[in-house]
């Protein structure tokens, strides 16, 4: 569906106009009509959060298929849960209870609006990664900001989308050493970390992971462009 028919789409015929012109100057259409669809559901959107990709569907496609040989019910954290669409996704397709957190207050406010449209209970708490958060998980996900702030990125993306949840110290690797290094106390014995990556970063990140996680296995898998995109790192499994 291309940005002009998806306008015509969601655009009540009196904001068409309208519409089209913020196209013209630059804004994203998702803005623009203020949803999206993701998976199976459809979520409210604003500059307060990223706008989710295809690439995340299929982040939470595997993470499902790899939930299948955990015990349910299943305790799962998202991590820079941004407008839900993790959180909310994994609560509707597994029988589980979800915590899902951000340091943007706005965005979980956005999210949990989006929870209570697609009727799902799920438990918000305002994060820095895991400075806020007890207990011990099943799963724990994220796809948190991964981008090097010396990165060229499309300027749609650049001049629209939060700073916040794009960009990160340390050549874009700062969440993921952050997350790795302190997540061990927040795991069950037989466990499943996934994470969406930059497409450069598998070597690194694999190498963090078994820094702090030495007894785990580490698998890169590609996204449907055949690019490195996401980490699964299973731990007694």
């Amino acid at each position: 569906m291309t940005d002009i028919e998806y306008l015509k789409k969601y655009l009540p015929k009196d904001k068409l106009e309208e519409g089209l012109n913020k196209l013209k100057q630059g804004f994203p259409v998702q803005y623009i009509v203020g949803n999206v669809d993701f998976y199976d559901i459809n979520l409210l959107v604003n500059p307060n959060v990223l706008i989710p990709r295809f690439e995340t569907e299929l982040l939470v496609e595997k993470t499902i298929n790899y939930a299948k040989d955990l015990k349910e019910p299943l305790d799962i954290l998202d991590i820079g849960t941004g407008s839900g669409a993790i959180a909310i996704t994994l609560a509707k397709r597994l029988n589980s209870h979800v915590l899902a957190t951000d340091i943007s207050k706005e965005a979980l406010e956005l999210a949990k609006e989006n929870a209570e449209r697609n009727n799902t209970n799920i438990e918000f708490k305002q994060s820095d990664i895991l400075k806020n958060i007890s207990g011990k998980f099943d799963i724990i996900i994220s796809n948190p900001p991964y981008i090097s702030k010396e990165e060229d990125i499309d300027p749609l993306v650049k001049n629209n989308e939060p700073h916040l949840a794009l960009y990160a110290e340390d050549n874009g690797l700062y969440f993921y050493k952050n997350i790795l290094e302190n997540i061990k106390p927040f795991l069950k014995e037989k466990s499943l970390i996934a994470f969406e990556i930059g497409m450069t970063q598998s070597k690194d990140i694999t190498e963090i992971a078994y820094t702090y996680l030495p007894n785990s296995i580490v698998k890169t898998e590609k996204d449907l462009t055949g690019r490195d995109r996401y980490i699964f790192i299973f731990n007694k499994f």
